[in-house]
């Protein structure tokens, strides 16, 4: 399937310079990163979440786990896991459990955690289990620009 056409199209109209990876099938993002060789730290992952306003993508690395209990603290009381169902829905172009962590580049609200913020690299699924984006930490912190950020998540 290679990089999901939404995606790739954002990144392009963003003037985002990006490199595609292959790597072995990988149903986690942590397992991709390992499969890749690079480390989880630098890893971005998706997290689809819900709230009263509609979705928002959470995202953090793929070396951590995400504090709900703490997200919810800093962005709303009613934030819940979306099902698998709505993601597929809302991510047409994109493989299940390939969620991007751009979520921009699907009308979706972002927040992000601040861990991210101090990696040179970051890489993510490009939308399905066997490709990843690598960009540089400056523009990764461009296309996070607009979303809401804090420290929402821990090393596992």
């Amino acid at each position: 399937m290679g990089i999901a056409i939404t995606l790739k199209e954002y990144l392009r109209d963003c003037h985002i310079v990006f490199e595609e990876i292959e790597h072995p099938y990988q149903a986690t993002s942590i397992g991709a990163a390992n499969s890749a060789y690079i480390t989880g730290d630098t890893m971005a992952k998706g997290v689809l979440l819900r709230d009263d306003f509609g979705y928002l993508v959470a995202v953090l690395p793929s070396s951590h786990m995400i504090d709900l209990k703490t997200l919810r603290k800093k962005f709303g009381d009613d934030l819940e896991l979306a099902t698998e169902d709505e993601a597929r829905a809302l991510f047409d172009d994109c493989e299940v459990g390939a969620v991007p962590p751009i979520g921009a580049a699907y009308g979706m609200r972002v927040v992000w955690d601040d861990s991210l913020s101090r990696q040179p690299e970051i890489y993510f699924e490009g939308g399905d289990h066997k490709t990843l984006i690598h960009i540089s930490g400056g523009d990764f912190n461009r296309l996070m620009s607009d979303a809401g950020h804090d420290k929402f998540s821990a090393h596992v």
